[in-house]
């Protein structure tokens, strides 16, 4: 506390004058025009650099999110893909399976044609070497006749006696033999 006297004049502890008013204001400008200055050679850069990377974070925010989509997309894809192979799998084994039937039935039936040639033909050898034998046999038949005959010629006898004993020999040898 300040106690005054009688002739004290009592004073601020500030005085405020003209003068202070004017080196406030002028402070006050100062610091606004520095603040100014600072904020666009500090503070702008400073946002403007916040504010690219802001940008270049919601960017990369924005492609991290595409590409969980691209990957979620591409995913369900490769599953369908690996559904759809086994059904192609299945398809291309039913398709094999199918072709080896054919073949095996192809392969079958030239099986049965080949032996039916072979039986053919074996019944045509068997049919042309039993006329070859029967062909032998009349040939050895006419031998025997003619043996016999000349038999006859040398014991001179009459032809109805030959024709009697070319008769006999025909009827040892039998019909069937001779008509084959």
């Amino acid at each position: 506390m300040i106690l005054l006297t009688a002739g004290e004049t009592y004073e601020r502890m500030f005085g405020i004058d003209w003068q202070l008013l004017a080196d406030s204001t002028l402070s006050l400008i100062a610091v606004f025009v520095l603040f100014a200055v600072m904020s666009y050679f500090l503070f702008n850069p400073a946002r403007k650099m916040l504010s690219d990377r802001q940008a270049k974070i919601k960017g990369e925010l924005d492609d991290a999110q595409a590409n969980l989509e691209e990957a979620n997309r591409l995913r369900e894809e490769y599953e369908v893909k690996l559904r759809d192979v086994d059904k192609e799998v299945e398809s291309i084994l039913s398709d094999a399976r199918k072709r080896a039937l054919a073949n095996e039935n192809q392969i079958i039936a030239q099986a049965k044609e080949e032996a039916a040639r072979i039986m053919e033909r074996a019944r045509v050898e068997a049919e042309l070497e039993k006329q070859k034998v029967s062909d032998e046999m009349k040939k050895e038949i006419i031998s025997v006749a003619s043996l016999m005959a000349g038999k006859v010629v040398a014991a001179s006898i009459d032809t109805k006696v030959q024709n009697q004993l070319i008769d006999e020999t025909l009827k040892e040898m039998g019909k069937d033999t001779w008509l084959n």
